[in-house]
């Protein structure tokens, strides 16, 4: 008992002890056996060997009757031995199952899928499969994906497009440096791989749902199109908007949440008094603490949101096209808590201040989406620890009230 005591707590030492349990029950019932034939031997003088010898026989036959129990059993020895993982590593199987590991016993190992499915798999399968741990020797894990775009545009411009794309997203590690590779050209599309990394594996969905989007929006920005499926032909896509409204300002914003309550008269209205302005990277747009008195959005190109200070400059986000700042100065009338700087040449659409209070006159309801709008953005930074004293009544409801009253915009729409 004091031998059986000394293994257990050194596993737990060891902070161990649901990884070496099966090598705990085995040293344990080596223990216990070996003092089961001492007792035998010396207390009731029994010849050991004889016995031994007879049980021999009967282990024979109790193990062919056991064999597929038997053969799970030394293969989950043998991969606790090997330890290829561990428990709560994340491995996937080469039939696609793939899950974090629970608990490994002596017939089964059992993973947790990212659905919270339980599955066992029996040791022998384990130790026979290709297996992929993904979980490595520390969090970060790697992921790829796949875009078809049709070549009407050298693959180059493509290449720096999606090197754009990377650039603008905030759910993947900045080092080591995301890649893209161009993987097929034919007549029918350009195949790109962009490969990126997270820092753990449960970001991986999160990281591949955002720049998917920044793909659908720096393609829109820079004018490429989407490729059918492989061997496939795919037919370019003309909108009927983009042929009625072929300017980009009025593209730009019919792309935007925000104003797609408007009127086509009142979005044409808009388009035609927004100003395309251009910046070259590294450039500051708007500085720290300055207010703005006109909206921005980004058309393409990444911005970068700062957060200066005496001693460093934080990065806090990144802005991609469709992305709009400066609103908390146009409708607040309050500094910018943080500077915009061009990342990559920048092309950016600016709405005046008397112009967004034309439109907003004759549509109400658009002070509740940008109410909407600034409540989000202050809530991010909060999070940030970027919390300003109106970020305390940053409601949604309050903040369209401060906007109406700043516009002098009516409750009701006008008939």
């Amino acid at each position: 008992m004091t031998l059986v005591s000394a293994v257990r707590l050194f596993l737990i030492f060891e902070r161990k002890p649901r990884e070496g349990r099966l090598i705990q029950d085995l040293l344990v019932g080596l223990i216990y056996s070996g003092a089961a034939l001492a007792v035998i031997a010396f207390v009731f003088s029994l010849p050991v060997g004889t016995l031994i010898a007879t049980s021999g026989v009967f282990a024979i036959v109790l193990g062919l009757a056991l064999q597929s129990t038997l053969n799970d059993v030394f293969s989950g020895i043998a991969l606790n031995l090997g330890r290829p993982y561990t428990v709560g590593d994340w491995i996937a199987l080469e039939d696609g199952v793939q899950g974090r590991i629970v608990e490994t016993n002596w017939r089964s190992t059992h993973l947790l899928s990212n659905t919270n499915d339980l599955i066992i798999v029996p040791n022998s399968a384990l130790a026979k499969a290709r297996l992929t741990n993904l979980t490595g020797t520390d969090e970060v894990h790697g992921a790829t994906i796949t875009v078809r775009l049709l070549p009407t545009r050298p693959p180059a411009v493509v290449e720096e497009a999606m090197k754009t794309v990377l650039l603008s997203a905030n759910c993947i590690l900045k080092t080591p440096p995301p890649s893209v590779s161009i993987v097929g050209l034919d007549a029918s599309a350009i195949e790109v791989e962009l490969g990126f990394k997270v820092s753990n594996l449960s970001r991986t969905s999160a990281a591949k749902n955002e720049i998917y989007d920044l793909v659908f929006r720096h393609a829109k920005a820079a004018g490429l199109q989407f490729g059918g499926s492989h061997g496939g032909q795919a037919d370019a896509i003309q909108s009927s908007d983009g042929v009625k409204h072929p300017g980009t300002a009025w593209r730009l914003l019919n792309s935007i949440t925000l104003f797609s309550t408007l009127t086509e008269d009142e979005m044409e209205s808009l388009a035609a008094s927004m100003k395309r302005l251009t910046f070259k990277k590294d450039v500051v747009i708007a500085p720290q603490d300055a207010s703005m008195s006109s909206l921005m959005i980004v058309r393409s190109g990444v911005v970068v949101v700062e957060k200066q200070s005496k001693e460093s400059c934080e990065e806090l986000t990144r802005l991609a096209p469709g992305d709009l700042f400066g609103e908390r100065g146009v409708l607040m009338g309050t500094p910018e808590t943080a500077r915009m700087r061009a990342l990559t040449f920048v092309v950016i659409y600016e709405i005046s201040k008397d112009h967004l209070a034309t439109v907003m006159h004759d549509r109400p309801s658009l002070a509740e989406e940008l109410g909407e709008l600034l409540a989000k953005r202050m809530k991010s930074e909060e999070h940030l620890g970027l919390g300003s004293p109106e970020a305390a009544s940053g409601h949604p409801t309050s903040l369209a009230a401060r906007i109406r009253h700043l516009f002098d915009v009516p409750h009701k729409p006008k008939n």
